[in-house]
């Protein structure tokens, strides 16, 4: 998903920009309403970026100009939503393009922040926010929100491809097609150990730091004596 850098061409790498921005500027907002109020949640901030940081490091070779790898933004995007997490991934796709050579900065950003740090954690937050409404199971949920959530990445990575390279003939549903397809070989398994990885985490916020989970909504106070009675 790090499309790397001068691959896009004009107007796509500015569109992307365009879509990215006002969402990475009321993340920004919101972070700094975050901090402001609850300033004992940066050590969980901080585990959810580093979190994000470490999974999408693990480059695959994938689609040529791109790769393929967990994404590790369900877990931000079901603890603070997906706007904060769109900062969060900005942070560190900007730090992997400077010191590790993943994706780049003037024509990819914008490209990679809309696949990975927004429409994968709005997908994730959504599918969290029905499944608790539904009342399914939580670390049900959770597995869901995070193994769609990547999946969305790749989807939305294969769309940007196939707009700016459409296949002849066969035009940008053959581009995508092809794009998905290969993804589709490394990144299905992928998504399902990073739900069931996502999954195990909140088991043990819910086992050490409850609080926190109740004071960012995430769960009720109810909720999460109904989830340690059920693994007891």
């Amino acid at each position: 998903m790090h499309i790397m850098e001068g691959y896009l061409p004009s107007p796509w790498w500015q569109l992307w920009f365009a879509l990215s921005i006002p969402v990475i500027m009321y993340g920004i907002y919101k972070l700094n309403r975050l901090i402001k109020d609850n300033r004992e949640l940066l050590p969980l901030l901080a585990v959810a970026g580093a979190f994000i940081f470490v999974l999408s490091a693990l480059k695959l070779p994938s689609v040529t100009g791109s790769c393929s790898h967990p994404t590790g933004t369900g877990l931000a995007a079901i603890l603070f939503g997906p706007a904060i997490t769109a900062v969060l991934g900005t942070i560190v796709l900007v730090y992997q393009a400077f010191f590790l050579a993943h994706g780049g900065l003037l024509t990819t950003l914008g490209a990679n922040v809309f696949s990975m740090g927004i429409v994968g954690p709005v997908v994730a937050y959504t599918i969290y926010k029905v499944g608790m409404k539904l009342n399914l199971n939580f670390y049900l949920v959770v597995f869901l929100a995070a193994t769609f959530g990547d999946w969305a990445t790749y989807v939305v990575t294969s769309v940007e491809l196939a707009l700016a390279f459409p296949a002849t003939p066969g035009g940008f549903m053959g581009s995508f097609k092809a794009f998905a397809t290969v993804f589709a070989l490394t990144q299905v398994p992928l998504a399902i150990i990073e739900g069931a990885i996502t999954a195990l985490i909140f088991k043990y916020i819910i086992q050490v730091r409850s609080d926190m989970l109740a004071r960012l909504n995430v769960l009720s106070d109810a909720a999460i004596s109904k989830i340690r009675g059920s693994a007891a």
